[in-house]
């Protein structure tokens, strides 16, 4: 066992981490530059008080329209996603497209509003319970922007961690019902479709395409997996304090196409647990009948998992990430491991080929989950385990550049597989960039619950 001990050396300014998902993102705001076109080409000149604010009001109607199809088509756990540009960074895009369109619904709301009560000259309130009682879809559409702001509400982080997990779970899945209660009005009362086909035909097509999207990678995909690989609880090995491996049995495992630093969503059909979904990565290689999860009690749920019995039924959806041997870009590796991140890495540390090195941070060796196994894979195939654990008096050791490239000679030329909570997570990238490690040497893929 080797321990990387504590260094003073002073941090530099980290790199800017550049985005590989550049495409995309081009794609996404086309797609919205080509939504406000729309409303130009089909607005004349804007005269009034009344007009300036309808017309703002409809900007952010078109935009939250389209913004709510980009929302759930990056629900839909689409695998070109998730593999090439990472679960993570589509979940911060999910998040962020939330945020915009809850955004741009009130923006939408307040201005449409205040347009027509300027209009007619006549009360909010007034102009209110007509729009709402009297045009058509309204009803359908004010109920969908309830729903929308309720679910907007519980994903703010304060709010959310005040709620038990499956009560945001189900609240976000009405993002659905919401978005279907709102199309219709889009098309009865938007100015930009009434009367113009190919206007209709396009949106028609963008929220078509989503749900099939949706039906196709959120519904049919995971049943087909479950009935045809019948999943099951083999087997429960306590690793750690707090910490329990899962084996999981079933048919055929192999065409899952599953490789090592994957995860799954893992929705397990016993009393407590059967009505969450929840990630967890793969802690050793796939095999053929078998894959292992390693779970640490960090809530209800993860706590649950050790009382799992033998024979219980495993719904899964996945496999999701991109944290592979497939990112390597050198024939030498470091893995850096922060507590349970282990877990992904461990699977890793067996399978990638080349010259790799692991360093495992954690509070004690007691702490150390599937520390036997990383010695022995590292015996078998001459690799280096490094271990970073808090001294006799509890002084935490600090990982500075200076440390890494003292543990890890010609650390520059390395891949960098991170996997920590986001605070080691962070902490590292920006010690590694200060350490000379290109950016896009550094793999790094997280989760939220």
């Amino acid at each position: 066992m080797t321990t990387v001990y504590q260094q003073q050396t002073p941090l530099v300014p980290p790199v800017v981490r550049r985005s590989p998902a550049g495409p995309v993102l081009a794609f996404l705001w086309t797609g919205a530059a080509a939504v406000v076109a729309l409303w130009w080409q089909d607005t004349g000149s804007v005269v009034g008080t009344a007009g300036w604010l309808l017309g703002a009001g409809r900007i952010a109607g078109l935009l939250c329209g389209y913004s709510c199809a980009v929302l759930v088509a990056l629900m839909a756990r689409v695998p070109l996603l998730e593999r090439r540009i990472g679960s993570d960074r589509v979940t911060r895009w999910h998040a962020m497209a939330g945020r915009y369109t809850v955004c741009l619904l009130v923006a939408h709301v307040v201005l449409v509003l205040l347009g027509y009560a300027a209009q007619d000259r006549a009360s909010i309130v007034h102009e209110t319970v007509t729009v709402v009682l009297h045009y058509p879809e309204m009803l359908k559409a004010t109920l969908g922007t309830l729903v929308l702001c309720a679910v907007g509400i519980t994903s703010v982080r304060a709010v959310r961690r005040r709620v038990g997990h499956e009560f945001w779970y189900y609240v976000h899945l009405l993002t659905y019902g919401a978005v279907f209660l709102a199309f219709g009005h889009q098309l009865a009362l938007g100015g930009q479709f009434v009367g113009n086909a190919p206007a209709r035909a396009a949106w028609y097509a963008l929220y078509l395409s989503v749900a099939a999207l949706v039906g196709w990678f959120r519904v049919l995909t995971p049943v087909r997996l479950n009935l045809r690989h019948r999943l099951r609880v083999e087997a429960v090995h306590r690793e750690a304090p707090g910490v329990w491996s899962v084996v999981i049995r079933g048919r055929r495992l192999d065409d899952l196409g599953a490789r090592p630093g994957q995860f799954f969503r893992w929705r397990f059909l016993a009393q407590g647990l059967r009505w969450t979904s929840t990630p967890y990565s793969l802690s050793a290689p796939p095999r053929r009948t078998e894959l292992r999860i390693t779970v640490k009690a960090l809530g209800d749920h993860s706590a649950s998992v050790a009382l799992l019995r033998p024979g219980t039924r495993v719904w899964a959806e996945g496999p999701y990430g991109s944290l592979t041997a497939e990112r390597s870009t050198t024939g030498r590796a470091l893995l850096i491991a922060g507590g349970v991140g282990v877990t992904p890495l461990r699977a890793l540390f067996e399978t990638l080929p080349g010259e790799v090195t692991l360093l495992y941070r954690a509070s004690s060796v007691q702490d150390l989950a599937l520390g036997a196994e990383l010695e022995a894979i590292g015996r078998w195939r001459g690799a280096r385990v490094l271990y970073a654990l808090n001294g006799e008096d509890g002084a935490r050791p600090r990982l500075t550049p200076g440390a890494l490239l003292a543990a890890v000679p010609g650390l520059a030329d390395h891949d960098v597989y991170l996997c920590g909570p986001p605070g080691f997570a962070g902490d590292m990238y920006e010690a590694l960039c200060a350490a000379g490690v290109p950016d896009r040497r550094i793999h790094h893929e997280s989760f939220e619950l």
